[in-house]
């Protein structure tokens, strides 16, 4: 049985050489490193990003044009380690270190608190200044953040020097904790939450790397690196009370500051979430790192799970599935909470001799709850980094409702450079084989493809079926419903689609053919 449908169709987003992924330069002015990046939940167009010192960019078109800012803060000064993070008002937020002396190194409240700026507009302005405050002037290192999807309560860890780079044995490095209840006005006293403190070497001896994370039902999960290897902490009760004692996790052989060649230094610290999403792994929480276990010229990317509220961990997961032998390094992690997926981005040198620094960008997930990983390369150009020149201690990427997006420096023309890529969750790794070996459908590749005027799809049911077929672009935006719920009858189907009705940009679409739980996508370019 043939049934024949003319609809009018066409692509709306393309590039030039119609790469999987689309590549937009966010900066390349004001020394843009050490990046972070977050999509607004309540609006998936709006994202805004953040990178050493006091560089913010924000996007309204989810990732495709960028506008930016110079933040300043008078009563705190900005120095670094930028964080950006949304609440669920949508409001975003801009953590940084904080030099309110504005006398850098050597100043008496030199990097003295934790301090966070607001924007309730997508992040054209910022328009509040608060900052947590130890009870002495210590300096404060490397926060994580994390907001309570129940209360709004936002949650901030970070690291306190006694006194910073010496080894003087008195001196030393713990892991703090404070929240504010008020989206970021003020900040409670902050509170000790390691008991093993480290060395002030800022090494492998020097407790760091701690990111909070919020589980279902508001328990508060942390890891970090310590003098042994990952360890972990918990509160189940809004950070009033902690385990009495952190719990050791695993190993990092090598310890978390190693060398990469082409770097002015590196480091694998770890980044901690837990799935919120309802979904199978709800609950399950992750712990992303990088380490030299398998030798100085073999750094992988690993990470490891807790199903049962942190009490037991998984052995390491490798998530870089080349063979042994090259490097991947600076690791950032996130979850998809609408659907639990996990992604973790890397840099990364499988394609390149052992010798070669030449750098490429990957990107990793898993929808089975991290027992395994796809990989990807997500960036179009290459980039050899140059060691005088400072890349900062992380790259980042978030997930929300399909919508992926990754942020990473490059380096060329002696000038540093901020990305992402345009990635979306629904059609990503649609050009791999099928992941059931049954399905009731069978979905073909469209005739000719690429195609100018109209080409064929074609499909076969099994079964009598209610039919979607549904269009998308890049982006993940549904831009064609030809089918929602239809029934079908059990049969080969072949649909004609014609683009001239659109007056819309060349580029990629995918089509997706969905009854009960089966799905498939096939891509097809319009020229």
């Amino acid at each position: 049985m043939k049934k024949y449908i003319i609809s009018s169709f066409s692509v709306l987003i393309a590039t030039a050489s119609f790469a999987q992924f689309q590549n937009v330069m966010i900066s390349n002015t004001n020394n843009p490193e050490e990046v972070s990046i977050c999509i607004n939940p309540k609006n998936t167009n709006q994202i805004v990003a953040g990178a050493n010192i006091d560089n913010v960019f924000f996007s309204n078109d989810a990732g495709l044009t960028w506008n930016s800012n110079v933040l300043s803060d008078t009563a705190n000064g900005i120095w670094g380690d930028p964080i950006v993070f949304a609440d669920t008002t949508g409001a975003f937020y801009f953590s940084h270190l904080s030099d309110p002396s504005h006398s850098g190194w050597g100043s008496l409240n030199f990097l003295d608190r934790i301090a966070f700026q607001k924007s309730t507009n997508g992040g054209a302005n910022w328009n509040i200044s608060s900052s947590t405050l130890p009870s002495t002037p210590k300096l404060q290192d490397k926060e994580g953040i994390a907001v309570n999807q129940k209360t709004n309560e936002i949650y901030v860890t970070w690291t306190q020097f006694d006194s910073y780079g010496t080894t003087i044995t008195t001196d030393s490095t713990v892991i703090l904790f404070a929240k504010s209840t008020d989206g970021g006005l003020t900040w409670s006293t902050p509170k000790r939450i390691s008991t093993q403190a480290g060395d002030c070497i800022d090494s492998d001896n020097t407790v760091e790397g701690a990111v909070p994370t919020v589980g279902p039902n508001g328990e508060i999960y942390v890891a970090w690196a310590s003098t042994t290897g990952i360890v972990f902490n918990k509160s189940l009760d809004d950070g009033n009370t902690w385990l009495a004692n952190e719990t050791f996790v695993t190993s990092m052989p090598g310890g978390w500051d190693y060398n990469i060649s082409g770097l002015q230094r590196c480091n694998g610290l770890p980044a901690t979430s837990c799935d919120i999403s309802g979904g199978p792994n709800n609950g399950t929480i992750y712990i992303n790192w990088t380490d030299q276990r398998n030798g100085t010229g073999d750094t992988d990317v690993w990470l490891i799970k807790s199903t049962d509220g942190g009490q037991t961990f998984t052995s390491p997961i490798r998530v870089n599935n080349d063979p042994s032998g090259k490097q991947q390094f600076l690791t950032w992690m996130t979850i998809d909470q609408t659907n639990g997926y996990v992604y973790c981005i890397f840099y990364d040198r499988r394609n390149y001799a052992t010798t070669s620094q030449q750098t490429d960008v990957y990107l990793a997930r898993s929808i089975d709850g991290g027992n395994t990983f796809t990989n990807y390369k997500i960036n179009q150009t290459s980039f050899v980094p140059s060691p005088s020149v400072f890349f900062g201690d992380y790259i980042g990427i978030s997930a929300t409702n399909n919508i992926v997006r990754p942020i990473w420096m490059a380096y060329s023309s002696a000038s540093l450079s901020v990305w992402t890529a345009i990635v979306n969750g629904t059609t990503l790794g649609i050009d791999e084989s099928s992941l059931t070996s049954y399905s009731p459908l069978e979905l073909k590749q469209n005739f000719p493809n690429p195609f100018k005027e109209n080409t064929w799809i074609k499909f076969d049911l099994k079964k009598s079926t209610k039919v979607n077929l549904f269009v998308y672009d890049v982006l993940g935006n549904k831009v064609a419903t030809l089918y929602e719920n239809e029934q079908f009858n059990e049969g080969n189907y072949d649909y004609i689609f014609i683009a001239s009705s659109f007056n819309l940009k060349t580029g990629i679409y995918y089509y997706s053919l969905r009854c009960d739980e089966y799905e498939q996508t096939k891509k097809m370019i319009v020229y």
